[in-house]
């Protein structure tokens, strides 16, 4: 588990016990990395690893977003197989199960993608953001309706082969499905946030996304194809 988190001291612990229930019998670690929180987040989380033996924290001091805080986590992390989901509480964790499995029984299957069927946003970014992912989804071809979501399941070595920008989380399916990966849905459910507010405004992403937009499609341009490749070794029988 990767969990970003910034100023989520209140909002972490009950998302870690609901975490804990619903991978129960598999072994994982989570690893919480707090970008650059002011609100006591650290000290939430540190006080948690005394028994909570699979919890660990990673933190920035200071904030960098939170596509710099996934893939702190994933550089730390030691299993092959890496679950996302928001340190805000707003995704649910029930659906991390299903998502693991996907990755478990499909070789070929790259990454997970959770697409939420109901928002709790407020009207404008509701709007604002149909719009940016149907501008994405035509430009980019990725097939997704929603990319924004938190929750996610990706191999850790297909992550780290990703060429990195700030707001890369955005576009994770084209850049697996530019890998030669297949990617897959899961509609989920988003909840209300309970402490705190979103780090994230409508003008923000809009001024942010729209030069990263195509400089993903730049990039998909780029690529002809994607090799296949096997090391030739001689047969020591012969």
């Amino acid at each position: 588990m990767v969990i970003p988190a910034k100023d989520e001291a209140g909002n972490l612990p009950p998302l870690l016990e609901e975490i804990q229930g619903q991978l129960a019998g598999v072994t994982f670690e989570a690893i919480v990395v707090d970008d650059g929180s002011d609100d006591g987040t650290d000290a939430a989380i540190l006080a948690l690893t005394k028994e909570l033996p699979w919890l660990r924290l990673v933190r920035h001091e200071k904030a960098a977003g939170k596509s710099a805080a996934l893939r702190t986590g994933v550089k730390y992390a030691h299993a092959p197989l890496i679950l996302m989901i928001d340190g805000d509480g707003q995704n649910n964790p029930i659906f991390l199960p299903k998502m693991l499995k996907m990755l478990q029984d499909d070789p070929d299957l790259g990454l997970v993608v959770g697409q939420r069927l109901k928002r709790h946003d407020s009207a404008l970014k509701q709007r604002a953001s149909k719009l940016a992912n149907g501008l994405r989804s035509w430009l980019l071809g990725d097939k997704t309706r929603d990319t924004a979501c938190g929750l996610k399941a990706i191999r850790r070595e297909l992550y780290l082969d990703l060429p990195f920008f700030d707001t890369m989380h955005r576009f994770f399916p084209a850049l697996v499905l530019r890998e030669g990966w297949q990617i897959a849905h899961i509609d989920v459910e988003d909840r209300v946030r309970i402490h705190g507010s979103s780090k994230y405004g409508v003008l923000d992403r809009a001024l942010v996304g729209l030069p990263d937009l195509f400089g993903v499609w730049w990039l998909l341009s780029r690529r002809r194809r994607v090799p296949s490749a096997q090391e030739a070794t001689i047969d020591a029988d012969r």
